[in-house]
């Protein structure tokens, strides 16, 4: 994992993207080159300015904007720290912590066929993927977005980078189902998946991936309180001991939040 950062940055803009979803671009000071450190599936974390409130919350990168030095975040509302950022304006300013944990791994097969999968606020952190795929010439990348209804989150910028296919729970938009009966219904195969979502998405995943024999690295969510390792409050069970602990437990927020999915117990 690169170096992380602590510093005081700028938002630069913030949209409405549906109900409780927000989307902000955040530009880092000069002595602090955090977007050149950060890697897709990483996550930042973001104080609120009021003190009462003295965890960061933790917000997965959405995507990476190297040549100026700017990170974006596409978030939900979940209370009274997030909502807080949403009322922050242009040339508002936040302390961040970032770039943290451990992003997606980029290999040989990542430039075959490719099959990203976002579930519900899953998705973001996706779309920098795709991005990434994309400039590094990977030719042969689909995405399976899974919503609970026709607020079809980033859909529109995801088919910049790849061919979309959708799952609702209410039917509404897509396939009426999850993101594995999409992938059934169409026979999309693959060989490496990537995937970012709910614990029952990414359980399915896994079970997919290793009936197909194919890799699968998984990013999981997870309530966290310090962010880098140190309180044990977010923890996964692993086939290997634990170095820091000596226990079969994984720290999602500094050992991930991706795993290769034959590495974790779920």
């Amino acid at each position: 994992m690169a170096d992380k950062k602590k510093c005081t940055a700028q938002v630069t803009s913030q949209i409405k993207l549906a109900e409780d979803i927000y989307s902000m671009w955040i530009k880092f000071p000069e002595d602090a080159d955090v977007a050149g450190m950060a890697v897709p599936g990483q996550f930042i974390s973001m104080y609120c300015h009021d003190g009462s409130r003295m965890l960061p919350r933790p917000i997965s990168i959405c995507e990476i904007n190297t040549p100026d030095n700017m990170l974006r975040v596409v978030y939900r509302i979940a209370g009274k720290g997030t909502e807080e950022f949403s009322k922050l304006g242009a040339d508002s300013t936040i302390d961040v912590i970032a770039p943290l944990g451990n992003g997606f791994t980029i290999n040989a097969h990542s430039f075959k066929r490719t099959l990203l999968i976002g579930g519900g606020i899953g998705i973001p952190p996706m779309l920098g993927l795709a991005r990434s795929l994309k400039d590094n010439g990977s030719t042969s990348i689909e995405a399976v977005l899974g919503y609970r209804d026709g607020t079809l989150l980033l859909k529109d910028e995801f088919e910049a980078y790849a061919r979309v296919y959708v799952s609702t729970e209410d039917g509404s938009a897509g396939i009426k189902g999850n993101v594995v009966d999409v992938i059934k219904e169409y026979g999309i195969q693959a060989d490496i998946i990537y995937a970012c979502g709910p614990l029952p998405m990414l359980c399915g995943i896994k079970a997919l991936a290793r009936e197909r024999g194919i890799k699968a690295q998984l990013s999981l969510e997870e309530r966290m309180a310090c962010g880098i390792g140190a309180c044990l409050g977010c923890v996964c069970q692993s086939k290997e001991k634990d170095g820091h602990s000596n226990v079969n437990n994984k720290r999602i927020c500094k050992d991930g939040p991706v795993f290769d999915s034959e590495e974790i117990l779920i």
